[in-house]
């Protein structure tokens, strides 16, 4: 079927409106689970199921004997003999039941974009090119499934965690699918995007950007636990640069491999961002992007402040979900501004 509407490849304006509330629902849902993961991480579940059944999994254990059966699975693995020896069947189920959940709604997540992806197409609402981008959504979704348990089997052998170099690839992978599914939704969605100068629509995007790279720095202080150090601010233990920052082996790699590069790169980088976000609403504030500068600026200020107040708490979970939660908020806000602000040649530089 060719497409109705040439501008977002729907059969009608009615269609465009119902496929984008459904992507901004799915939006939500991998909200959900990016920061119900945040909660394996913290809560130290994320190794309790060992086994992964796409299908049986989503059935969770339904009798004492098979509680049973699942903890001695548990117990065969590092973080059981190392870290959680002696641990009772009743403390297992706890960290069970919360990656079982995080398991669960990414099956959720498969089967409610699926199925209203399958009547959409079925129904003529959806044009070729549309379809071929929400197909390929999909397929970003199973490739995180997939990613999700090449991440869990890097601490079922030899380490009593997961490598936060595939927690970060899990995380990023999942951020990408959340930015993906929100700006299909808003090309969908019936609203205008405002004229201004190109260097501010370039600075919109760039700055999403560094949120992005904000977001997989901060995967790092989740991977290595950093947020339960260095709990001072602005210095940490009293210094700009703290003890332990390339203290390995001179490389690149070091900065991925202590807590105290991890911390230092995802402070630097909010310091980064919000530089970043002053300089755009301080060049949009007498443009039509000027509501749209206010929104990030104002997601990044509440989120810096989320943000020192997790560290100096040294990490309680509610926190760390809470910043977590803000950074898929501030995305969306640079999303909705990298979207919505179009380069006009007309428009005044920026330079004048």
């Amino acid at each position: 079927m060719a497409d109705g509407n040439s501008s977002a490849g729907t059969s009608s304006p009615a269609a465009a409106w119902r496929i984008a509330i459904w992507l901004f629902v799915m939006t939500g849902l991998v909200a959900a689970t990016v920061i119900v993961g945040g909660a394996t991480r913290l809560t130290d579940s994320g190794l309790s199921i060992t086994e992964w059944a796409p299908v049986t999994g989503v059935i969770p254990p339904l009798s004492e004997a098979a509680w049973l059966a699942e903890f001695e699975k548990y117990k065969t693995i590092p973080e059981y003999q190392d870290v959680n020896f002696g641990m009772s069947l009743d403390e297992f189920k706890t960290i069970y039941w919360w990656e079982w959940g995080h398991r669960v709604l990414g099956r959720i997540i498969g089967a409610a974009f699926l199925f209203p992806f399958i009547f959409f197409v079925a129904t003529g609402q959806v044009g070729r090119g549309l379809g071929l981008k929400l197909f390929g959504l999909f397929l970003l979704g199973g490739m995180q499934g997939a990613l999700g348990w090449w991440m869990v089997q890097s601490g079922l052998t030899e380490r009593v965690d997961v490598s936060q170099y595939r927690l970060a690839a899990h995380l990023s992978l999942a951020v990408v699918l959340f930015a993906c599914m929100f700006w299909l939704g808003l090309s969908l969605w019936p609203a205008q995007r405002v004229a201004a100068p190109r260097g501010l629509a370039l600075g919109a995007a760039a700055l999403t950007a560094v949120v992005f790279v904000q977001i997989v720095l901060g995967a790092f202080v989740a991977g290595l636990r950093a947020g339960r150090t260095f709990n001072t601010w602005p210095l940490m233990d009293g210094k700009v640069f703290p003890d332990g920052y390339f203290a390995g082996a001179p490389g690149l790699n070091d900065l991925f491999e202590t807590v105290a590069a991890a911390q230092f790169n995802h402070r630097l980088g909010a310091y980064i961002l919000a530089a970043g976000a002053v300089w755009f609403w301080l060049a949009a504030r007498k443009t039509p992007a000027a509501a749209r500068a206010r929104l990030v600026l104002a997601t990044v200020g509440v989120q810096m402040v989320l943000g020192i107040w997790t560290v100096l708490a040294a990490t309680p979970i509610a926190l760390g979900l809470l910043h977590q939660a803000g950074a898929l908020l501030v995305l969306m806000a640079a999303l909705y501004a990298a979207h919505g602000v179009r380069p006009d040649p007309a428009a005044v530089s920026l330079k004048k």
